[in-house]
């Protein structure tokens, strides 16, 4: 499994309405992408929960060959063509869990990201953070949980996603305005190390 994130950070005066009408309108053309395990349409607005304006879809991939084609092919072309060719994050998937509400439509989502400090072990550390994604999967309203490690700069990402609003946790809060899951089955479950 591979996580991968980039993020459009809009003007404050931005029409967020664009994106939203944006993902209705070409939402679906992922639900059946090969190798793509989940993608999660976030946006966040700048307001109470949020210093931006930020469109930041989110995926989930089972097999790096599905990543590769979108990347360089035309879905990917499309945002490049629209927003310019943002910087695209990526992790190496440790635990992914479906939640107790695995079957409901996300509304919103939690991302955390934490350095790993050279003092620690990572492995201790990550074997801490891979329970604690997968009780929080357990919680109820918990969609699904997913935890990854850029080891290059040894941080952890830790994803939720809430069938309602998400429970108050650290992390950037986001609103899912569409969820494609062509081969979450294909995802594992629990550890994957």
């Amino acid at each position: 499994m591979h996580a991968m994130q980039y993020e459009i950070t809009l003007p404050a005066d931005y029409d967020m309405g664009i994106i939203r009408a944006r993902v209705a309108m070409k939402g679906h053309l992922l639900d059946d992408f090969p190798g793509l395990g989940l993608k999660a349409y976030l946006m966040r607005e700048r307001g109470e929960n949020s210093p931006v304006n930020q469109y930041a879809p989110f995926y989930l991939w089972s097999a790096p060959e599905g990543m590769n084609d979108f990347l360089l092919g035309p879905g990917f072309q499309g945002i490049v063509n629209d927003f310019g060719r943002p910087a695209v994050q990526n992790w190496v998937g440790l635990s992914y869990a479906e939640g107790r509400a695995a079957s409901a439509r996300p509304r919103t989502a939690v991302r955390r990201r934490e350095h790993l400090p050279e003092s620690v072990d990572p492995g201790v550390e990550i074997g801490a953070a891979a329970e604690e994604s997968l009780r929080q999967a357990a919680e109820p309203g918990a969609v699904a949980t997913a935890l990854a490690v850029d080891p290059r700069h040894w941080e952890l990402l830790h994803l939720s996603l809430w069938e309602q609003e998400a429970p108050e946790a650290a992390g950037d809060r986001y609103e899912v305005l569409h969820l494609s899951a062509p081969e979450r089955d294909r995802l594992g479950r629990g550890r994957q190390w």
